[in-house]
């Protein structure tokens, strides 16, 4: 598996290098965002992104980068806000590791997003993804229109891009709308029962989604439990089309 490293750190990006050599992954590494953004006849299988570089801000590589491709990117960086994360999974990341982390943690985080994208599960799929194979057609959440075969959704009939991660919660949490679904029922399923990170990255996943969205109705929280979907200003009943 071949991962490109943007990092301008070579105390960082040697040693991480090294690591991940270990475990049998191919690292190409750069130091700039410039760099990362060139490309090269070898499309990376994921890229590890540093926020803090040089030439240009992280945020607007990772922004570039998911314009132009649906690579699973991982942010590592010293910024372990909550703000920065949400705006980091906002712009397309698929996971975000703070600094100071384990090489063994990263391989995991690596291993779970792969996993996740590609579908390549190495355990029976989660119930939700079989379902989804057997819809006929877009469902239909009043203005909402998700469909699982083509992974684009739509909003008042405009096209609301999402991350990987961001589609497989919203298309989880359609699967039964108005039902409350806890938090650990969901890390289970949209991320893995062998998922290393703070569940806390759930929320920041939510807040994304509910800020695609345009209202944060469409996700409502059940205090202590956790997070249900609902068509704002109606009853959330599930529909097909095509």
């Amino acid at each position: 598996m071949r991962l490109l490293l943007i990092e301008d750190d070579d105390r960082i990006a040697g040693p991480l290098t090294e690591g991940l050599g270990r475990y049998g992954f191919t690292v190409d590494h750069v130091r700039t965002g410039a760099a990362g953004l060139a490309g090269s006849d070898d499309s990376p299988d994921l890229v590890l992104l540093d926020l803090g570089l040089p030439d240009m801000e992280g945020l607007d590589v990772c922004r570039n980068l998911r314009a132009r491709s649906a690579v699973p990117i991982i942010m590592i960086t010293a910024r372990g806000e909550e703000a920065d994360r949400i705006v980091g999974l906002e712009l397309g990341a698929d996971d975000y590791l703070a600094k100071p982390f384990g090489v063994r943690e990263l391989v995991a985080r690596i291993r779970a997003v792969t996993r996740r994208t590609s579908g390549a599960l190495p355990f029976p799929a989660p119930q939700h993804q079989v379902a989804q194979s057997e819809t006929p057609g877009p469902q239909l959440l009043g203005p909402l229109e998700i469909n699982r075969r083509t992974r684009q959704v739509r909003l008042d009939g405009a096209e609301t891009p999402l991350t990987p991660r961001e589609f497989d919660l919203l298309a989880y949490l359609a699967e039964d709308p108005g039902t409350v679904h806890s938090r650990q029922q969901i890390m289970d399923t949209v991320w893995d029962p062998h998922f290393f990170g703070p569940t806390k990255t759930l929320d920041a996943h939510v807040a994304a989604l509910r800020r695609k969205l345009g209202d944060p109705a469409w996700i409502t929280t059940s205090r202590g439990v956790g997070f249900r979907l609902t068509v704002p200003g109606h009853d959330a009943e599930p529909g097909t089309a095509g």
